[in-house]
């Protein structure tokens, strides 16, 4: 588990390969309410992303990384895919996601807009999971 989460001590640089690894930075909870429209709640499809899948190992500090199958990645993928990044702007709106409490409590400053801050992590996100379906990978979660 160690090393699927911090990558092998032995290799070079001992971190992941960055084509299977993806940093979503303060921008996971974020993300996370905009594909479900909660805090925390989990839901088929995109809304699995996140903070899906079966818990495997210790906490981290946010819960226990998350193991979602191949088979799951397959549907979050294809329900990411049919999202456009535009509708996914309409449901960002800061003072409902202060309200809400999302991490990292940001989202009410006026330098934090959805078009240079989540709108490109969603496309990474959208990107990973199309790249992990295609090659019938599962996929690790871990906030931490």
């Amino acid at each position: 588990m160690e090393t699927l989460l911090y990558g092998d001590p032995d290799e070079e640089d001992g971190m992941p390969d960055p084509e299977l690894d993806l940093n979503l930075d303060k921008s996971w909870h974020a993300m996370h309410y905009l594909l479900t429209g909660t805090a925390w709640d989990v839901s088929e499809g995109a809304g699995a992303a996140m903070l899906g899948g079966d818990e495997i190992g210790e906490d981290n500090g946010y819960g226990p990384a998350r193991l979602l199958t191949s088979d799951t990645v397959r549907v979050v993928a294809a329900a990411l895919d049919a999202i456009d990044v535009d509708n996914l702007r309409k449901r960002f709106v800061p003072e409902a996601l202060a309200a809400a409490d999302i991490y990292s409590a940001i989202w009410t400053q006026t330098d934090v807009d959805f078009g240079s801050y989540l709108a490109p992590y969603f496309v990474q996100l959208r990107s990973f999971y199309g790249r992990a379906s295609a090659s019938g990978q599962a996929v690790l979660l871990a906030i931490s």
